[in-house]
């Protein structure tokens, strides 16, 4: 848990505006959040504020109110954004016809049996 003026301090280091106490009380204002200067900001609070900020930051209420500033960055690569193309269904078995174009039978045709 962070206090209100470290959650400022955090906030102006995420973007090129500069976060004061002050607000940081609009921002809980704007959330329906009871807040004062003395009051410890948990991740679950971190969040409700960060909610109100646009644009939205990098980061998510449990990093802001972590012991550890800045979050840590992960060594492994981001993934590549994925775009899909068609947000259409996607054809299921029943869809597809069958691939000898007559309806099938209950029984497959047996050659072994042929000579009796």
């Amino acid at each position: 848990m962070i206090d209100v003026q470290e959650f400022a301090r955090r906030l102006s280091t995420l973007g090129a505006k500069e976060f004061t106490s002050d607000d940081v009380v609009d921002l809980a204002i704007a959330a329906d959040v009871r807040i004062s200067s003395d009051i410890d900001i948990d991740g679950t609070l971190a969040q409700r504020l960060l909610d109100r900020i646009t644009p939205p930051v990098p980061v998510t209420g449990a990093e802001m109110a972590a012991s550890e500033w800045p979050p840590p960055v992960s060594q492994r690569p981001a993934a590549p954004p994925v775009t899909f193309s068609s947000p259409g269904a996607v054809d299921g078995p029943a869809d597809q016809p069958s691939h000898s174009g007559r309806p099938r039978t209950g029984r497959r045709p047996d050659s072994r049996r042929s000579g009796r």
